[in-house]
């Protein structure tokens, strides 16, 4: 017993001597993920530790990544600096705000992950021209991370279910960010250094070549060859539709096409050794015509994804779609055309094909994406003649179609900080609500307040065609003048339900105009005033005007227990469905005065 307890220390302790670098980016991916999960309603010290997450879990596998290269080439300290330095700069990259966190941002990530992760798979054969350790190494990084998973999932839910038991049992009432602590510490911390254990001396027994896994071997044989099988004959079929009906084919046939490569190409990976082996004619067949199969299933590919690009024009997603298509066209002709062919060029072209998407000047994804969007946008607005002395016409008769997609390409552009761009289509008063939602980060605004902004909207769908009349009460104030009270409390259409607190007491203000024809303001759950009856009374003085009709001012007040209150707003819409007859009423923000009587 005391032996096997000194080989785990000591085992241990070999970890954390040969690793100390991949642990530690661990450890504080740990400790970051717990304290997001704790100040998730600071949204200041949120962002600071969910980049601190993020760069440290990149961390992980950049980290591996160098140790396996410095156990090739030497210079550890030299390639841990840049990596440090690299995770570094990728901190100071990230937003420094939680409502700026847009999608750019998330592919980014994303994609930086994916091209660590693809790092540790080549980087310490990148100048050794070895197949056969290349293929052993990479199985065995397989094998360890499937290992590490179950042992994971066994460890974080044992741990788990006895600080369960000891609390339901002693009545010890933990917090419930008890379980969450451990589940962070454990799945990040814990997992890393299951996984680094399994992986012993690291290079020079990963890369030990040793015998074919029988698992491997049916896995491959019997569950992932079969599904190629079944989603080769269903692409093919559909091909076959395409043909005869001579349609264009539908966008998500991409991922389906995609799926069939990938796993093909795993399929291939895995069984790669056995090529060697006569007795196994299956796999020398299968690895052959494989990259045949893929040939015609590549033209699809390219013809769904140019029919989308063509239609709506290049997005991020559309744009790795494209490039994995493209990535998929050298696999096969290298595979094809190349006598004497290495497995190693699949990762590495992938990993080429990733940096060249992410930094290279004027093609990467970002740019191409902002470039083609503002191209669609002016041509909508071209076509549509919408451009009155450079600016948007927003009382001219569209389409609902139209007026949704000008609203998603402004507010695609505006997460991108397109904002001179955008500006030269909007009057002023349009220029300062846009900025102040690009201000705050409100970008789900942009797009709602662009479209709420077209008067007369034509509603269009495949059965019928019908009219939505819309009639815009605007304040001419649009500056709102705290005067003689204390507290100003905002409420956004999206969050008008959720209390606002102001010292011990919330306000919630509760709409219903279009059911109820009732706008509640609550105290504490238990005094109300409904401002519902004036709102209606607001509107039935305009009745038969549509489009934006100007009013001196948007207010009501009263008092609501020991304060006197003053709503505001800055415009209220309503809209009339004349296919369905009902009619809405909502706003965008409300602005409450607050003061002690």
């Amino acid at each position: 017993m005391k032996t096997k307890f000194r080989q785990t220390l000591s085992r241990a302790n070999e970890v954390i001597t040969r690793y100390p670098m991949v642990l530690i980016m661990a450890v504080i991916a740990s400790i970051g993920a717990i304290c997001m999960n704790r100040n998730n309603n600071d949204p200041e010290l949120f962002i600071v530790f969910s980049k601190l997450t993020i760069c440290a879990s990149l961390g992980i596998s950049l980290m591996f990544a160098l140790k396996m290269l410095a156990q090739r080439i030497g210079r550890e300290p030299l390639l841990h600096l840049c990596g440090i330095v690299f995770l570094a700069v990728f901190y100071f990259i990230l937003p420094d705000k939680k409502n700026n966190f847009t999608d750019v941002y998330v592919y980014m990530i994303a994609v930086t992950a994916i091209l660590t992760h693809l790092l540790v798979s080549f980087i310490p054969f990148i100048k050794k021209n070895a197949e056969t350790g290349f293929w052993q190494y990479n199985k065995n990084l397989f094998v360890n991370i499937f290992l590490t998973a179950v042992f994971t999932g066994v460890l974080t839910g044992g741990v788990e279910l006895a600080i369960l038991a000891v609390d339901k049992l002693f009545d010890f009432n933990f917090r419930d960010r008890l379980y969450t602590d451990t589940f962070f510490l454990l799945a990040i911390s814990g997992s890393c250094f299951i996984f680094l254990l399994f992986n012993e001396k690291g290079l020079s027994s990963l890369e030990k070549d040793g015998t074919y896994p029988v698992v491997l071997k049916f896995f491959t044989q019997f569950i992932l060859i079969p599904l190629l099988l079944i989603y080769v004959v269903i692409l093919y079929f559909y091909s076959f539709k395409i043909l005869i009906n001579w349609q264009l084919p539908r966008g998500w046939v991409s991922y389906l096409i995609l799926a069939y490569s990938i796993v093909g190409i795993l399929a291939i990976l895995l069984v790669h050794p056995l090529k060697e082996d006569h007795a196994k004619s299956w796999v020398k067949i299968f690895s052959k015509a494989f990259y045949y199969t893929i040939i015609p299933l590549v033209v699809l590919l390219f013809t769904a994804i140019f029919t989308r690009i063509l239609e709506y024009g290049y997005t991020e997603p559309r744009y790795f779609v494209l490039l994995i298509a493209l990535w998929l066209l050298s696999i096969v002709m290298y595979f094809v055309f190349t006598k004497r062919s290495t497995i190693k060029f699949i990762p590495v072209s992938l990993f080429v094909f990733g940096v060249f998407a992410l930094i290279f000047p004027y093609l990467n994804a970002f740019s191409v994406a902002k470039r083609s969007q503002k191209a669609e946008l002016l041509n909508v607005l071209n076509q549509q003649q919408l451009l009155q002395d450079g600016k948007i016409n927003f009382e001219k008769k569209v389409t609902d179609t139209v007026s949704r997609e000008i609203a998603d390409k402004i507010e695609f552009l505006a997460e991108r900080k397109q904002t001179d761009f955008i500006f030269s289509f909007l009057d002023k008063k349009d220029q300062t609500t846009l900025a102040e939602n690009i201000k705050t980060g409100n970008f789900y605004m942009i797009g709602f307040n662009i479209q709420n902004r077209f008067a007369n909207i034509t509603r269009t769908s495949k059965t019928n065609h019908y009219e939505v009349e819309r009639l815009i009460l605007q304040s001419e104030k649009q500056a709102i003048n705290i005067e003689s009270y204390q507290h100003l409390i905002s409420f956004s259409k999206y969050n008008q339900d959720e209390p606002q607190k102001l010292n011990d007491d919330q306000f919630t203000l509760t709409d219903e105009l279009s059911k109820k024809s009732s706008l509640k303001l609550t105290l504490n759950a238990k005094e109300e005033i409904d401002f519902g009856s004036q709102i209606i009374r607001l509107f039935k003085e305009n009745t038969g005007k549509t489009g934006t009709v100007k009013v001196p001012e948007i207010s009501m007040e009263t008092d609501l227990g020991k304060y006197h209150v003053q709503l505001i707003f800055k415009q209220i819409i309503k809209e009339k469905d004349s296919y369905n007859n009902l009619d809405s009423i909502y706003f965008q923000d409300a602005f409450l005065l607050v003061k002690i009587k």
